[in-house]
């Protein structure tokens, strides 16, 4: 029986040509080592969902073929984050014998910044021992949580956030291979609310595909709780306006009709401030405060009396 897959992992591509997008040159520089039959240890840094693991796989697809099941190791380090991970898992596996014509095996650390300091240290000197028959691939959302000696035995590569090009491309094609209909909004939509990460954009598109014929602006903005653009900008107007009320109003709509928390909101108003038609000097007074008001529901302030406290200040801004 087969087994249907999410759609991420159903168009997860074997090659680095054939599904990779926004990483050409990346791309380049790793078909430059399946040429030469031979790698160093590299260190894959930059934001969630824009191609980093597919990378590391489609590379170690290319290089061992058929033997890819017993020359490449995957962990995920968010899950074994300790050192024993290290003496136990990838010690062993490391000091074992490439298969197969090629003289080394990879293991793959996903999520390595989650790795302890006193892991990252273990991982060293297993680099070092066994840099004979194993290469090390680590993936990373910060490249400065990776100790410096790690650091300087690998190769680093740094992705760059995916273009909202890029993105509508992919889902265009995931949807033609799916037969489902998005509308134009519906793109815009998910580009929107994925915030640049190919992975969330993909899901939205799925599940936004189970509720109805056709994938639509309200059904990607339902599925991913988020407010709409406008919605947000709405709120900023009437609280600019001084109409404080309205704006408490609207504050309401967008935490109990879309179920946002009040984190969700600040980085919506956020998104929405910077391209703002404001004041510059206003514009940088309202940004520093969203920060100060952003840090105080991350330390445990109550979000609603937060998120008012900042429709005020928007009202005195206004004012001013």
């Amino acid at each position: 029986m087969d087994i249907e897959l999410p759609w991420t992992e159903k168009y997860r591509s074997k090659k680095l040509d054939d599904n990779i997008v926004g990483q050409e040159a990346i791309v380049r520089r790793l078909k430059a080592y399946v040429k030469q039959k031979n790698m160093p240890n590299l260190l894959f840094a930059g934001p969630p969902g824009v191609g980093k693991t597919l990378c590391a796989i489609a590379l170690a697809y290319e290089l061992f073929d058929d033997s890819f099941g017993q020359n490449f190791m995957e962990l995920n380090a968010s899950d074994a984050r300790g050192i024993d991970v290290v003496r136990e898992q990838i010690k062993s596996y490391a000091a074992s014998l490439p298969f197969g014509g090629i003289r080394f095996k990879i293991i793959f650390l996903d999520e390595a910044d989650a790795l302890t300091r006193d892991a990252q240290n273990a991982l060293r000197r297993t680099m070092e021992n066994t840099s004979a028959t194993t290469r090390f691939i680590l993936s990373a959302n910060y490249s400065s949580k990776i100790i410096e000696p790690i650091q300087s035995r690998c190769a680093l590569f740094r992705f760059r956030p995916l273009s909202e090009d890029h993105i509508t491309e992919r889902l265009k094609h995931i949807a033609q291979k799916e037969k489902v209909h998005v509308d134009a909004d519906g793109y815009k939509a998910l580009v929107y609310a994925s915030e640049g990460d190919m992975r969330k954009a993909i899901n939205f598109l799925q599940t936004s595909s189970t509720l109805g014929e056709k994938v639509t602006e309200d059904t990607v903005y339902k599925i991913a709780s988020k407010a709409r653009p406008k919605e947000v900008r709405e709120l900023i107007d009437l609280a600019m306006e001084g109409k404080f009320e309205q704006a408490r109003k609207k504050l309401d709509a967008l935490l109990y009709e879309y179920g946002l928390s009040g984190e969700d909101v600040i980085l919506q108003l956020y998104r929405e401030v910077i391209n703002y038609d404001i004041d510059q000097r206003k514009k940088v007074e309202l940004i520093d405060k969203i920060g100060e008001y952003n840090f105080r529901m991350t330390e445990g302030a109550n979000e609603r009396i937060q998120l008012e406290a900042l429709l005020a200040y928007l009202v005195l801004i206004g004012k001013k």
